[in-house]
């Protein structure tokens, strides 16, 4: 089934032209009907289809979506609205942040993309995944070179950190990932995928090339 309405990218289209409160609470209602409404019955669906393949995706469905409100707070940028829908589904849904490997999707009219791994693991957790990465270092090999990740995400992607404690030195000249502060990868679809009647088998199709990965970051980090 279609989940969305041009509409739906439309609206965002507009907001950026008019990202004020104004516009917005003039807008709301096709907001919740156009925008709202179709994106929580689209990640309920891809909770519950996540959830037969692990039981870890079991959430609450407004646990996973952010909402459309900026915290503007902190940064330059003061405009109050998201130009795009995301969610992030994993165990503890969007509170549980970018620490533990999920499935984080976002939805624009840019792009639509899905992303998975670890995006900021905690200094404890590096080291766990780190060490993990040490005594399993031919198993990463596998799962990067896979043609099917490949084709998909390309690469395993992070920031990296230009010194390593003393134990993992001699082991990074065969194995470099051991240098990233970040595990995490992508797929960037064109926006109007969305608009698509199969756009949850496709999604699910990028979910299930990523659960060997996903599953080899979450035994490392310990979760």
């Amino acid at each position: 089934m279609a989940y969305f309405t041009q509409d739906y990218l439309d609206f965002f289209k507009e907001l950026a032209a008019n990202n004020n409160k104004d516009w917005f609470h003039a807008n709301k209602k096709r907001y919740e009907l156009s925008v709202k409404g179709p994106f929580e019955s689209f990640i309920h669906e891809l909770i519950a289809r996540t959830a037969k393949i692990d039981e870890q995706f079991e959430a609450e469905t407004k646990q996973a979506i952010f909402r459309i409100y900026r915290d503007v707070r902190f940064g330059n940028d003061k405009t109050p609205y998201k130009l795009n829908g995301s969610a992030l589904i994993a165990p503890g849904g969007r509170k549980a942040g970018m620490g533990i490997p999920g499935m984080y999707l976002e939805s624009g009219p840019e792009h639509f993309r899905f992303y998975s791994g670890l995006y900021q693991p905690e200094k404890d957790v590096l080291q766990k995944v780190r060490t993990y990465i040490l005594k399993h270092s031919d198993e990463l090999n596998k799962l990067v070179s896979d043609k099917d990740f490949v084709t998909r995400f390309g690469e395993l992607r992070g920031e990296k950190n230009k010194i390593l404690p003393k134990e993992f030195k001699a082991a990074s000249e065969n194995q470099p990932l051991l240098f990233n502060k970040q595990f995490y990868f992508f797929a960037s679809m064109p926006p109007e995928i969305i608009l698509q009647e199969n756009i949850i088998e496709v999604v699910m199709e990028y979910f299930e090339a990523s659960e060997p990965m996903r599953k080899f970051l979450t035994k490392a980090g310990g979760f």
